[in-house]
């Protein structure tokens, strides 16, 4: 690699000529200079070259400076370049409008050779530290996200290490209830959270006796009554960190997603609305996995009859809205079923 190859670019941009090969016989001994004559030429140069730095004029015809800098900033390919702006010392110039834009920046004109490379030198290095940081802090979430993904998968699996149900279950589940919160609206980040989330719906079983958990038979009242209380369990624990988007949505999905639609549920008998979005969510989820999977007490629903299921309950069970899009989604429940039946 030769030196020329090594050197930064910076694209000047100036509607004189004059101007412009000022700024290229100041700067070229050091950098690589690009040269536009308009804004519009300057944006299609910024996307194909990716510029280290941008020298922009002000008061330009048809697109001024300050049109140039917020199209550059609202561009994914060019947003981080930084951007100071040169204007002419009779020129009115509105400085904050400049850094609101995105500017970083002003030199003034005539130019001062000295300014001109010592601001553009400081602006680079900054450019090449906050480069830096930002890579690091991704790193660093990256880190954080996959230690996420950890804790969520021993505290789900936890949930079922004394139950006949296999792992694939409470991922699976979690998947379905990720396509139905996309499906009614939720955003793909918020989605995705729920989807997490709902891993953990089972957490409470960790202090269940497996002769219940594992009972190949209908429970007694009184298994039941001891059975309800992974709920309590479930979000007693998840509660520990509920100052977090993820775990505070996992704790209300732990404690409502055996509610029911018309107050006849657990723990609580909490009714409509006042049942979390993500638990209700988390309940069509659930109950079609539980009812087309085998248990100890009985063998797989065929995919029609527990449709049909969750088609018969709405409005009791489930909160109708909920329901009727479960269905309307049906294509990509089994899609997710298949994927999931794969690596069971």
């Amino acid at each position: 690699m030769n030196v020329t190859e090594l050197k930064k670019t910076v694209l000047a941009v100036d509607d004189t000529p004059e101007n412009l090969d000022i700024i290229k016989g100041i700067l070229t001994p050091e950098f690589k200079v690009k040269a536009a004559i308009s804004g519009k030429m300057a944006i299609k140069i910024a996307e194909q070259q990716k510029p280290s730095l941008i020298l922009l004029d002000i008061m330009m015809p048809e697109m001024d400076g300050y049109e140039v800098c917020k199209k550059l900033k609202s561009n994914t390919k060019t947003t981080n370049i930084p951007i100071i702006f040169v204007t002419a010392m009779s020129e009115t110039v509105d400085e904050q409008k400049g850094f609101d834009v995105g500017g970083v920046d002003y030199i003034t004109k005539p130019v001062n050779p000295s300014i001109v490379q010592a601001r553009v030198r400081t602006h680079l290095a900054m450019a090449d530290q906050q480069r830096a940081c930002e890579m690091m802090v991704e790193l660093r979430t990256k880190e954080l996200q996959k230690s996420q993904r950890a804790a969520i998968r021993m505290l789900g699996e936890a949930g079922h290490y004394n139950d006949s149900d296999t792992g694939v279950h409470i991922w699976r589940m979690a998947a379905y209830a990720g396509a139905l919160a996309r499906a009614v609206g939720w955003s793909v980040r918020d989605a995705l959270w729920l989807e997490m989330a709902a891993a953990m719906h089972d957490s409470g079983k960790i202090g269940i006796s497996d002769t219940i958990l594992k009972a190949p038979r209908k429970l007694t009242y009184e298994e039941f009554e001891e059975m309800k209380k992974h709920t309590t369990i479930g979000a007693r624990i998840l509660s520990i960190s509920s100052d977090t988007q993820l775990f505070q949505t996992a704790a209300d999905i732990a404690y409502g997603h055996h509610e029911k639609w018309d107050g006849t549920g657990y723990p609580l008998g909490l009714k409509g609305e006042s049942i979390p979005e993500s638990a209700r969510i988390a309940a069509v989820a659930d109950v079609f996995d539980a009812l087309t999977m085998k248990r100890p007490y009985k063998g797989p629903w065929p995919v029609e009859k527990a449709f049909a299921t969750i088609k018969q309950d709405s409005g009791t069970h489930f909160e109708p809205r909920l329901a009727t899009c479960f269905l309307d989604i049906k294509d990509e429940i089994l899609n997710l079923k298949e994927q999931w039946a794969e690596k069971e």
